[in-house]
C-alpha cells in the first residue's frame, strides 16, 4: 500500500459515550461524517484519545463496526493495536478482521520499560504477523519510554510493511534524525498538536491529530497549506488555535477534546473512569475561545 494514505491530516477518533457511559454509536456516527466533511484525510480509532483501554473486546468491535458503517471506505482506517504484552497484541491481530482496515497504529510498550532491543523484537513481531501496514507510535511521556531513532529507522529499513511513525516525543532532534536517515517511502508525522507546524518545516508530513476532532476543517487547512509549503498561510491559523490547543490539553487528554465537541453539539459530555470531565471553569474558557473562532 501506499503511504500516502497516511500523510496529512489524520484524526484520533474519541469515542462518545451515554450518560450510563455505554458507547454511543449514533454519535460516532455522526463524529465520522463531521470529520469527512471537513477535510481530514484519515480516520484512526482506539487510540489513547479513544479511550481504548477502558472499552471490552466486545465493544470494541462494534466501534470498528460502526466506523466502517459510518465511512464506507471513504477515507483511509487505521486501527490502534497496542500494549506491553507482545502475546496479546498478536492474538488480538490474529482474531481481527482486517476488511476495511488499511493499517494498524500501535504503540510503544508501557509501563514495563523495555530496552531497545526488546521495542526492535517487540515490533518485529507484530510486522511479523500484521497483514496491514503498520504505524509505530512512539509517545515516551505516556509509556516511559522512548524508541530512540536509530530503531525506529531499523525497524523501517528491515520490515516493508512499517511503513510509518507518528513522532510524540516533542523531541525536535530526535524528529530530525529520523527524516535524515529514513528509508524514502517511510512517513513521520507529527503526534503533537502544538508543534506539528515547526516540525513540518523540517520534514514531517503530517500529524495524527487530537485537536482534529473538533477542528477539523481548521486543522486540514492548515495541514494542506504547510504541504504546499505555504508557512504564512498555516501560521495564520496555527496562531489563531495555539492557545485553545493549550487549554484543551490543561486537564488531560481527551477530556479536553471531549468537552471541545460537547460544546459544538456532537458528543456527550463523558468520560469513563479514571478519566473525567474538566473543571467548570475550563469549560467555560474553551467556550469563549470557540464562540471567538466563529
Amino acid at each position: 500500500m501506499s503511504t500516502q494514505k497516511f500523510v496529512g491530516t489524520g484524526v484520533a477518533v474519541t469515542t462518545p459515550f451515554k450518560q450510563d457511559h455505554s458507547v454511543d454509536h449514533d454519535a460516532l456516527k455522526n463524529h465520522i461524517q463531521f470529520l469527512t466533511e471537513g477535510g481530514i484525510d484519515f480516520l484512526v480509532i482506539l487510540g489513547t484519545t479513544g479511550e481504548s483501554v477502558t472499552l471490552s473486546d466486545d465493544e470494541k468491535k462494534a466501534v470498528v463496526n460502526t466506523v466502517k458503517e459510518a465511512n464506507q471506505g471513504t477515507l483511509p482506517f487505521v486501527l490502534g493495536i497496542g500494549g506491553n504484552n507482545t502475546a496479546a497484541i498478536l492474538d488480538k491481530i490474529e482474531k481481527t478482521d482486517f476488511k476495511g482496515i488499511d493499517g494498524i497504529l500501535s504503540v510503544a510498550p508501557y509501563y514495563n520499560k523495555p530496552t531497545q532491543k526488546g521495542l526492535y523484537q517487540h515490533f518485529k513481531a507484530i510486522a511479523e504477523k500484521s497483514p496491514v501496514p503498520v504505524i509505530l507510535y512512539n509517545v515516551p511521556g505516556r509509556t516511559g519510554k522512548n524508541i530512540d531513532p536509530e530503531t525506529i529507522v531499523q525497524l523501517a529499513k528491515d520490515f516493508d510493511n512499517i511503513v510509518a511513525v507518528k513522532e510524540a516525543s516533542a523531541s525536535f532532534t530526535q524528529a530530525m534524525h529520523i527524516i535524515q536517515n529514513k528509508p524514502e517511502d517511510f512517513t513521520v508525522v507529527s503526534g503533537e498538536d502544538g508543534i506539528t507546524l515547526p516540525l513540518m518545516s523540517i520534514g514531517i508530513e503530517g500529524v495524527i491529530s487530537v485537536v482534529g476532532n473538533a477542528f477539523p476543517k481548521e486543522w486540514s487547512t492548515m495541514i494542506n497549506y504547510a504541504r504546499k509549503n505555504d508557512f504564512q498561510s498555516a501560521r495564520e491559523i496555527h496562531y489563531k488555535m495555539i492557545t485553545i490547543i493549550e487549554k484543551l490539553f490543561a486537564e488531560g487528554n481527551p477530556a479536553g477534546i471531549k468537552c471541545a465537541l460537547y460544546l459544538k453539539g456532537i458528543i456527550k459530555n463523558y468520560l469513563r473512569l479514571p478519566l473525567v470531565p474538566v473543571s467548570k471553569d475550563l469549560e467555560n474558557e474553551i467556550k469563549t475561545l470557540i464562540d471567538n473562532l466563529k
